[in-house]
């Protein structure tokens, strides 16, 4: 699972930048952006595609963070 300090290099949350909607770091590009065309049926190449300021590393990654949030054991 990631720790706080990789998430941080991957999401950036600041009221400077859209208004501070959860976006990629280093872009202005919202992370439920990719969670929408996803649901909508594209691909995440297709994603990417139409967000080319996405890198596929932090795209995995976030996925991966939301995946480890969804199935980690409640405790």
């Amino acid at each position: 699972m990631l720790d706080a300090q990789a998430v941080a290099k991957l999401i950036n949350r600041d009221p400077e930048i859209m208004g501070g909607t959860p976006v990629f770091m280093g872009t202005r590009v919202p992370i439920k952006t990719m969670f929408d065309h996803l649901e909508g049926g594209y691909t995440l190449d297709g994603f990417l595609e139409q967000f080319p300021s996405v890198h596929r590393e932090q795209a995995v990654a976030v996925l991966q963070l939301a995946k480890d949030l969804l199935v980690s054991e409640v405790r």
